[in-house]
């Protein structure tokens, strides 16, 4: 399989742009830069990408590399910090700019003969963001295109294959910048582009049935998107001898535990254990106001629920979990030696052994995990499900958590998700749901006073959930859902619309 290297100097849009050559079906992963250079040339890679980062190259503690990766053979394209990086080890000069450049800006292409920018116009808008820039061009580069403040915005060494943009073409504001990858990938590195989720769900297939064999599977089912996908892939694999446990801690959606119940028994060959540990968890939680102590409470609870259910598979097989890519990529912003953590990565007890963890979605990004959910006939509505926090309704009742509560913001944020599917608005939406603040206010209804319950709508639009905007849904669409939720959820006289945009304010409340 043809390969892809994103070398990390710490940049923001390294994943981003793992995934944009990924779905140009080309294979990408991503390293950090302490990578030894011998690891690098035994993978054969058809090219590397050098991306971003917030440091100076000319500072001495930034992340560098060896620069006899330049004299490979393999082409490389540095972007950004990449960018310097590469001027830099070819003998350039890099220096802090007398103009910094940020957000759109305009670059004329002069060489219009580069491999990097065929099919691209002589004038475009890119997406900038540095503060140094390439004074001086190394010797044998051509300087490839400019902006009024920068005069190297590009440059390349062709005969060796060595491409540094000063932009990112990997953002969609840089408006030919798929095409500039795309020339990359396909005009110089030559790839073929065959990579494709249909052989994916084939070979791990084949990988899992041989690597388990007669053996069983146990799978932490959350109902969630990556372990879902894990669910089914392990299932078409191996069939009966999977067994998923499901804990429902009475804190998800309305209905939504019959619904993945339904779904996995209804559609997929397996084992499928549900524990309704809900009383459980009120119990815990009960008298409990600090989000903090609920979050503790609701993870220490869950731990304990799901390993007592997991004990009595211990020492039959294998565990399973839905770990995917971004989960277990390391850092390239000095500490490269941590593993990022998630809630897909569980500790195993000490008293519970298997003959290994499986992770089948551990290559995959969201995006194509999703497209592999889909294909393994997963309902829609679960497969491209909005994030839910770990603990549930739990960070969404402000103060004490208690049934009642509960029940409340599922019936209202039934109606939120009602609507917005009806009206086809969901779509333009990053994440949206209801809060319950545990704030009472006036209202009347009828010819009687009342004073009852106050609900929170929050939507965001995001593309990668660092920031986030409000989102603005049309007025007659709230009209609709406060309209419906005053009406028919019991106990709610008035809604509210959170217009704080991230930062100041997180997407969730608690």
């Amino acid at each position: 399989m043809e390969k892809i290297l994103v070398l990390d100097f710490g940049g923001q849009y390294n994943q981003l742009i793992a995934r944009r050559v990924r779905d140009m079906r080309v294979y990408a992963e991503i390293l950090p830069y302490t990578i030894p250079l011998d690891v690098i040339r035994e993978n054969r890679y058809k090219g590397i990408i050098f991306t971003g980062g917030p440091n100076s190259v000319f500072d001495m503690a930034s992340p560098h590399y060896d620069p006899a990766i330049l004299d490979l053979g393999v082409p490389v394209l540095g972007i950004c910090y990449g960018c310097q990086l590469t001027a830099w080890m070819a003998g350039g000069k890099v220096e802090t700019a007398k103009v910094s450049e940020y957000g759109k800006i305009e670059l004329n292409v002069l060489e219009r003969a580069s491999l990097l920018f065929r099919g691209v116009p002589e004038k475009s808008t890119v997406w900038m963001s540095h503060t140094d820039y390439v004074s001086e061009k190394p010797a044998g580069f051509t300087v490839t295109a400019r902006t009024n403040d920068c005069p190297a915005a590009a440059f390349e060494n062709a005969a060796k294959g060595l491409y540094a943009v000063q932009f990112h073409p990997e953002v969609t504001h840089s408006e030919f910048g798929r095409k500039m990858l795309e020339n990359f990938l396909f005009e110089i590195c030559r790839c073929k582009g065959d990579w494709q989720m249909d052989s994916f769900i084939e070979d791990s297939v084949a990988s899992l049935k041989e690597r388990i064999g007669d053996k069983e599977v146990v799978l932490g089912l959350s109902g969630g998107v990556d372990s879902s996908v894990a669910a089914a892939l392990l299932s078409r694999a191996v069939g009966r001898q999977l067994t998923c446990v499901f804990v429902d801690q009475g804190l998800m959606r309305k209905d939504e535990g019959d619904f993945v119940e339904e779904t996995f028994t209804r559609l997929f060959d397996m084992n499928f254990v549900r524990v309704n540990a809900g009383d459980a968890f009120y119990k815990a939680l009960r008298g409990v106001t600090d989000p903090e102590e609920k979050r503790k409470i609701i993870g220490t609870e869950f731990y304990r629920v799901f390993w007592d259910e997991i004990r009595r598979h211990s020492g039959k097989g294998y565990f399973a979990q839905g770990t995917i890519y971004p989960d277990r990529i390391e850092s390239g912003k000095g500490d490269a030696d941590k593993i990022k953590t998630h809630h897909n990565k569980v500790e195993m007890p000490a008293d519970v052994e298997f003959l290994g963890v499986i992770e089948p979605l551990a290559d995959l990004f969201k995006d194509e995990v999703r497209r592999v959910g889909e294909k393994l006939g997963i309902p829609h509505e679960l497969v491209w499900r909005q994030p839910f926090p770990g603990p549930g309704l739990g960070v969404r009742v402000i103060g004490e958590i208690t049934p009642e509560k509960v029940k409340l913001l599922q019936e209202a944020d039934f109606v939120l998700r009602d609507e917005m599917a009806k009206c086809g608005y969901e779509k333009h939406l990053a994440q949206f749901f209801c809060v319950l603040p545990g704030v009472k206010s006036v209202g009347v209804m009828g010819d009687h006073r009342t004073y009852e319950d106050l609900i929170v709508i929050r939507a965001v639009t995001t593309d990668d959930f660092m920031t986030a905007d409000w989102a603005k849904i049309p007025y007659d669409i709230l009209g609709r859902v406060s309209a419906r939720i005053t009406n028919e959820v019991r106990g709610v006289n008035r809604v509210v619309y959170d217009v704080t945009t991230k930062p100041p304010a997180t997407v969730e409340w608690e």
